[in-house]
């Protein structure tokens, strides 16, 4: 073959060549990219039904979905029989349950004992999608409205518009308190970044909060901070219990998963991580990045959750995670156990003839301390791992105030 009839076959080839070449990476990256999914189509700006979201966002309300699994309910009494003298006179005290997954808060809120029921519309505030329709509908009468009377209205459990906007998808802060409360620490609502919206859009619900007396509107109480020790100041400045306990005669504060105050300060916030980094982590769906929507342990994928950052085997970290908690519940218990004694040790006080009343308050003050110690580590998910040293701590302080409120109660009776 001549050397001019190769050079000719050559500069028909080549370019061939060329481009199925392109054409082959061409099909190889429109298989293999891995983009993340959304946004692609715009829908109401306020859709309180998530199913609506579904044929924009198909992974991501497959994720969602699988929350339908988690259908457990067992009694906290079970494993803190503690709780039925703790919470003695209190809504708590009849009923109180793990709760099952957000798929089911309108289904499980409707079956309460109608002990826990005195709070009001307010119950429903951390429960539905259509809660900001109802606080615009009805104003601040929101708050004031009965259980009953409200019940019926709801419809759709948590999801996506509590924490997204539905034009844009970017995270939003959707409940009234939280914004209240953020405003009152003076931070601008308008530059907080992304990385703080991925531990807030949580903490519009996992939070402590109260209702304001008379209007009965919900609100944080961390004006003075966000600490256990912060939050009970607060209300003592404020001279606030929200019920008397009927043995001890102790005016007392109920505390509420107090996950995200918990979290601040913590070893992995410290590191810049947010709750979704932990509890919401990017998984691949095809060829799409999808931010799973399964709101669970992080121990139930520690591939995806945790060894992103943690080079140690998931042996050794599901360890580190059940020496905490085995820890947590073991200082829990003992504090517990200070606390109830101290309940019966005051009533005992408060019936004893001339008992001396200086170290009966001395003491009803200690129990109110204790229990709310206590308490804010009790209704706090993770068994301790959120802040280790924190929860710890607020054991200790339980502990020692129980002990001493029981220590002054017998002095008042001698």
């Amino acid at each position: 073959m001549s050397s001019i009839r190769v050079k000719r076959i050559a500069l028909i080839a080549i370019p061939v060549l060329i481009v199925l070449l392109v054409v082959v990476l061409l099909l190889f990256n429109h298989n293999n990219n891995i983009d993340l999914e959304g946004p692609i189509g715009e829908l109401d700006a306020n859709e309180a039904n998530s199913a609506a979201f579904a044929q924009f966002y198909p992974a991501h309300w497959d994720s969602y979905m699988t929350n339908a699994d988690n259908i457990e309910q067992p009694s906290h009494f079970e494993h803190k029989p503690y709780l039925k003298d703790i919470y003695a006179g209190f809504g708590f005290a009849a009923e109180y349950n793990e709760p099952r997954s957000h798929l089911y808060t309108i289904e499980d809120i409707l079956k309460i004992d109608p002990a826990r029921k005195k709070a009001g519309a307010s119950c429903f505030t951390c429960k539905s999608t259509q809660v900001p329709a109802m606080m615009e509908k009805y104003g601040d009468d929101y708050y004031l409205m009965s259980f009953d009377d409200i019940k019926d209205e709801f419809t759709e459990p948590i999801g996506c518009l509590d924490c997204h906007d539905p034009k844009t998808m970017d995270l939003k802060i959707s409940r009234p308190a939280l914004k209240e409360a953020l405003e009152r620490q003076g931070r601008d609502l308008d530059k907080l970044s992304q990385q703080e919206m991925r531990s807030l859009v949580c903490a519009q619900c996992h939070v402590t909060y109260y209702f304001y007396p008379e209007t009965k509107r919900i609100t944080f109480p961390w004006d003075k901070g966000v600490k256990a020790d912060n939050i009970l100041e607060y209300y003592d400045e404020l001279g606030y219990s929200e019920w008397v306990h009927p043995n001890s005669g102790a005016g007392l504060v109920k505390p509420r998963h107090a996950e995200y105050e918990t979290f601040l300060e913590s070893t992995h916030q410290s590191a810049g991580l947010s709750c979704a980094d932990c509890h919401m982590p990017y998984t691949v769906v095809g060829n799409k990045k999808v931010s799973s929507h399964k709101w669970q342990s992080p121990l139930n994928n520690i591939e995806q959750s945790c060894m992103n950052c943690h080079r140690n085997n998931s042996d050794w970290l599901l360890d580190r995670v059940n020496t905490i908690q085995s820890q947590t519940k073991q200082s829990q218990d003992l504090a517990a156990a200070a606390v109830v004694n101290a309940i019966y040790e005051i009533e005992k006080a408060a019936q004893a003839a001339n008992v001396n009343e200086t170290k009966l308050a001395e003491a009803r003050k200690l129990h109110r301390e204790a229990q709310w110690y206590l308490d804010f580590i009790i209704v706090t998910n993770g068994y301790g791992f959120h802040n280790p040293t924190e929860t710890l701590n607020n054991l200790n302080i339980a502990m020692d105030k129980g002990y001493k409120a029981s220590q002054l109660a017998r002095e008042a009776r001698d």
